[in-house]
Formats: C-alpha cells, structure tokens, sequence
C-alpha cells in the first residue's frame, strides 16, 4: 500500500463528509475549500483557477467522486512528496471534517472514547482496511487489531462479545465499516470496563506502533561520542532511522542514526559499571547502549535488526508487510476452502455415480430374479403338457412324435436363452467386482496422498528448522571472526606500544649511562682542581705566615720585599674565589646526575671526605 492509496482512504471520508444527501455529489464551492485545505496540509501551492478550468464544461451543478478524481490526481497527488508533510495533519482535517456528520456518541455513556482515541482508531482502521470502497475491514483485521488493544492492556480480548457483533447480518455480509468498529468500541464490552487512562494509553502504543511505525520505543542509556560518559535517552526505532531524546515527551530530539544494510548490532560485556550493554555499528561510528536488564537487551536488539532486514529487503514498513502477508494468507485459506469444497463435490458426485451403479445392479439382480422367475413357470407348463401328452399319446402318437419334436426345438432355444442369461449374470457380477476393487484403488490412492502430504510437510519442517539451525551456526561463526579479529588486533597494538617502550627505555638508559660518563669526568677534574687549590692554600699560608711573623729585639734584620695589607686580601680573595668555583661546579654535577636517575661512579664517591673538609 503505497503514500497515494493511504492518502486516498482519508480524502474519500472528507468528501463523503461533504456530501450530505447522500447522493454522491459535492458542490464545487465545498470542493474548492476541501482542495485549498489538502494543499495547505500536504505543504503544496494551491491553485484556485485550476478547479474552475477542470470542471469549465460541467456547470450543471455539483461533482461526482469520479469527477473530481482526475483533478485531486494531477493538481493535488501528484504533486505530492513524502517527507515533505505530516501524514497525520492529513488524517486530522478528514477526520474533524468526517466526524462531525458520522461520529455521534450516547453523551449518556460512560465507556465513551474520547476525540483522541476515537482518531486514533479511526487512523488505525484506514490502515488495515481493504483497498475497495466503501472502506470496510474484515473481521480477521478486526480481531488482531483488537488483541494487539488488549495486548497492551495486559488483558484477554473477549472474544464471545466479537463473535456476537461479528454474526450480525449487516457485518456478516458487508464486513466491518469504521462508524460500526467505534460503536463496537463504545460500548465497553471489548475492553471488559477498562478505565479510559489504560485504553488511550493502550490505543496511543498502538497507533504509534502501525501508524506512526513505531518498532519500539524506551529508555537506554547512551554513551557521549566526545565525553565518554554515560546518558539516559528516550530512544525511538523507526524502520530506517533510531532517534533518541531527552526525555519522553519527543520534544528536544539530541540525535538520530540512519539505519541501512551496512549497520549491525552486536552484545557487549558489562564494563564502566554498566550492565547489558549492546553496540550498534554504523560505517562511521559505534554506538555504545546499555538496557536495564537482558529482556530489554534482547527486544531492542531484535527489533533493529528487525529495522535492518526490512531496509535490507527494500521495505519500509513492518505493518504493511504484515499485513500484505495476512491478506495472502487469507487468500490461501480461501483457494483452500474452495479445492476442499470442489473435491467434497467431486467425492459426491463419486458416491451417487456409486449409488446409480448399485442400483442398476439392483435392478439386473430383480430382472435376473424375474427370468428364474419365468423359467420355473415354463418348466411347470412343459411338465403339464408332457402329462397332456402322455395321456394322449396312444391316441394321438404320430402327433405325439411332432410335438415331441417340436417342444425339444422350444427347448434348445429356451436353454440357449438361460445360457445366455446366466452369462449376462456373471458379467454384471464381474463388473461389480471390478467396480468395488476401484473403489477401493481410489480410497487407498487418497490414503497414500494423504500421508505423502503429511510427510512433505514434516520435511518442510524439517528443512526449515535445519534452515534456521545454519543461520545460527553462520551467525555466531562470524561474531567469533569479528571477535578473533578484535583480540589479533589489539595484540599487535600491544605489542607495538611495548616495543615503542622499550626503545624508549634503552634510549634513556643510554643517555643517563652518557650522562653519568660525563659527570664522572668532572668531578676527576673537580677532585683534581681541589687538590691543586688545597696545595695553593697550604703554600700561601706558609707564606703568609713568614711574612706576618713579628721582628723580635735583637733579631736580624732580613732584606725582604715589603707586602701590602691590601696585597694579602687580594690573594686571600682570589683563592676564596677559586675554592668556591670549584665547589659549585661539583655540585652542580652532582644535582644533574641525581636528577637523571645515575648515580655517582667510585671515582667520585673515593674522597668523600675531602670534599667535606674543603667545604
């Protein structure tokens, strides 16, 4: 059933709606607001003129649903483009325009629906309707749309009431209209007194799944792309997109993933302290979800891969196909019915030609009986006139011999007639034979289809359930692939980022090893340079001290240079400065090498002692 067809059911309630004598006309000023409506709703541009031009030669008075056909194809239909309107704002502006004629509710009565859910299932109706008209719905559509009502309801669906709204004359021989379906529904009986919350709720699960089609819907918990933390989302699986929101309400939408034959589902282990959690893959990312328990995990995932393989298939809604379906099996049951009816006729027409033949039989046997008959009563006659004839036999002998004569002639005829009787008797005893033995031929011939029948369809069976065994084992074959793959892979990144480590580690160790050459070369040099300055210091100090040594009286004067007090300092300040170098730089080497994570070589760690003294 494609967009135009379900547009179509809609816009034949509008104009019906419209025509209230009933005589399959509307006015064309009617048909003008009706058009201008549709466009507005269907998000086309509306031309006024082109009403006027299509029905220029007929201004005899209002259109006919024929009549007004062409025009709605070319400048209304055809013009349409899905995705570019609301199909349910189609379906409101028929349905307010309809129900004010048709939909009249008892004010008095408390199980009455409401406007919503009278829509809704006045929407739901146009869905699983035939596509003739007037719009009727078989009573087999009725009953699954009213089992998946009291599905939702959690309850069984009263099936004695429908049974008795279904034996009525009216639906028996014309079928279900939807002004029947919504009183059917008024009255309460259906729904066993249900409060009206549970039913709109229970009507509106329904409606989104069919109509709006909805595969299922619900909270997750959902994974950030760029954050890598973890949401609770409303999500909402359609057959070609999975669109998640806030809240449940739908009225912030955060996102949507396009579904197509490239995506797949696949179950993940609990981690990051969520549990039944499953990943939907797409060509450019991976979706991280988490149910609240294994049910939900296994509905959400059946039910995209449900949205996959219809998308797969080239189908866009599971319900249409669904129900495609169901009408063919109707039709099946029918051609069924009627082969059955044809061979019960046949089987009829086999048991009177049956009964004809035994009772031509019975008249054979009542004709054989007559003949017997007959020849006994000849018997006696000749018997009679022998006796006749003896007593007159003295009397009458040459006439005697005559009639002697002639009744042995009378006699061959009649024994050749009694053999000819009695061969037509074994005849027809033979063809009474033959005929039962291909009764029974025909009998076990319908014993042996009958169960040729029934072991074909054990081996249908059978091969199905082989069919589906496959499937499974293929399936968990390729997870194990993916699966081997995955661990292959991350191996080798392993082992890549450890020998990545280990070049790092032995490049650094050989820079520390360099690092701690260099710093033992400096402090030899360092030890080397304290020893030199410890020598200058020891020989400026005896220096110094044979210099600052006092003359005493009587001593001897020594020709010596005189020494300044400032030359002293100078020399004092200089070796300070020298010491001082030294020891910087030492400890500067020795920060550096700690640092590096070295260590001081026994050439630097052999005058520990020194080092201390000097400093």
């Amino acid at each position: 059933m494609d967009l135009r067809s379900e547009l179509l059911k809609s816009i034949w309630y509008g104009f019906t709606a419209l025509d209230l004598e009933k005589s399959g006309k509307v006015s064309k000023s009617q048909l003008k607001v009706l058009s201008h409506n549709l466009c507005t709703v269907l998000s086309i541009p509306h031309d006024p003129v082109a009403l006027e031009e299509h029905f220029r030669d007929d201004d005899d008075g209002p259109v006919s649903s024929q009549g007004y056909m062409p025009y709605l194809n070319k400048y209304i239909l055809d013009k349409v483009e899905e995705g570019c309107f609301v199909k349910e704002q189609v379906d409101e502006l028929c349905w307010t325009l309809t129900a004010k004629k048709n939909y009249k509710p008892a004010k008095d009565n408390k199980n009455v629906l409401p406007g919503k859910d009278a829509f809704h299932l006045w929407s739901l109706f146009n869905f699983l309707s035939e596509d003739k008209y007037p719009l009727v719905m078989v009573p087999d559509e009725v009953e699954y749309l009213l089992k998946k009502i009291c599905m939702a309801m959690s309850v069984e669906l009263n099936c004695v009431e429908l049974e008795d709204f279904i034996s009525q004359d009216a639906v028996r021989q014309n079928g279900f209209t939807v002004w029947s379906f919504l009183e059917m529904m008024n009255t309460g009986k259906i729904t066993r007194g249900m409060g009206q919350e549970i039913t709109s709720m229970a009507i509106e699960e329904v409606y989104r799944e069919i109509v709006a089609e909805v595969l299922k819907e619900g909270y997750l918990w959902k994974k950030s792309q760029l954050r890598r933390n973890w949401k609770e989302r409303w999500f909402t699986l359609r057959p070609i997109t999975l669109d998640y929101y806030t809240s449940e309400d739908r009225k912030e939408r955060q996102g949507s993933i396009a579904l197509d034959g490239n995506c797949c589902v696949e179950v993940l282990s609990d981690r990051d302290g969520k549990r039944c959690m499953f990943c939907l893959k797409t060509l450019s990312k991976t979706y991280e979800m988490s149910a609240s328990d294994t049910k939900q995990r296994q509905e959400w995932t059946a039910a995209i891969q449900t949205a996959i393989r219809l998308h797969t298939e080239g189908k866009t809604s599971l319900h249409k196909d669904l129900k495609l379906k169901r009408r063919e099996q109707r039709e099946q049951r029918e051609k069924r019915q009627l082969a059955k009816e044809e061979e019960q006729q046949r089987f009829q027409a086999l048991q009177e030609e049956k009964e004809r033949k035994l009772a031509e039989l019975e008249l054979l046997k009542e004709a054989q009986r007559q003949a017997q008959a007959l020849l006994e009563q000849d018997e006696m006659r000749r018997r009679q006139h022998h006796e006749e004839m003896q007593q007159a036999l003295e009397v009458q002998l040459r006439e005697a011999k005559e009639s002697r004569a002639t009744m042995q002639a009378e006699m061959v005829l009649k024994e050749e007639e009694a053999e000819r009787q009695r061969k037509r008797i074994k005849e027809l005893e033979e063809m009474q034979t033959s005929l039962e033995e291909a009764l029974q031929q025909e009998i076990k011939a319908r014993q042996d289809e009958e169960v040729f029948r029934y072991a074909q369809t054990g081996l249908l069976s059978e091969e199905e359930d082989k069919m589906k065994a496959l499937m499974v084992l293929q399936e968990e074959q390729e997870e194990y692939i993916l699966k081997t793959q995955r661990e292959k892979q991350e191996l080798r990144q392993e082992m890549e980022n450890k020998s990545r480590a280990l070049e790092e580690a032995q490049r650094q160790l050989e820079e520390v090893r360099a690092n701690r050459y260099r710093v033992d070369q400096d402090v030899v040099a360092a030890q080397r340079k304290l020893r030199q300055a410890s020598t200058n210091v020891k020989h400026w100090n005896v220096q110094m001290n044979r210099l600052m040594r006092p003359i005493g009286p009587g001593g001897r004067l020594r020709h010596t240079t005189p020494v300044s007090s400032l030359t002293i300092k100078n020399i004092h300040r200089k070796l300070r400065f020298d010491i001082l170098s030294c020891l910087s730089a030492i400890y500067v080497k020795i920060n550096v090498c700690y640092h590096q994570g070295g260590a001081l070589s026994p050439a630097s760690r052999s005058h520990p002692r020194e080092i201390q003294v000097c400093v």
